[in-house]
């Protein structure tokens, strides 16, 4: 999936990735490879990217469509 982190300021990251682990306002969830439609907030805590790249924020919002994940953060 293509996956695109962005806060006010710059892009955090922009790639490929096969799983993306946000901490969602409800409870943490992870995102595969042609997951269900989704928007979420994000609570503080760490985008963790392939289980490899972890990036802390302190709050922001998903959407998830068609095999493209947009994650807008606060850093």
């Amino acid at each position: 999936m293509k996956v695109t982190i962005l806060n006010p300021k710059h892009v955090v990251f922009d790639g490929e990735a096969a799983s993306v682990f946000l901490p969602g306002d409800q409870a943490e969830f992870e995102l595969l490879d042609f997951h269900a439609p989704i928007v979420s907030l994000l609570r503080p805590g760490k985008v963790i990217v392939d289980w490899r790249k972890a990036i802390p924020i302190k709050r922001g919002m998903v959407k998830f469509d068609h095999n493209e994940c947009m994650i807008l953060v606060e850093e």
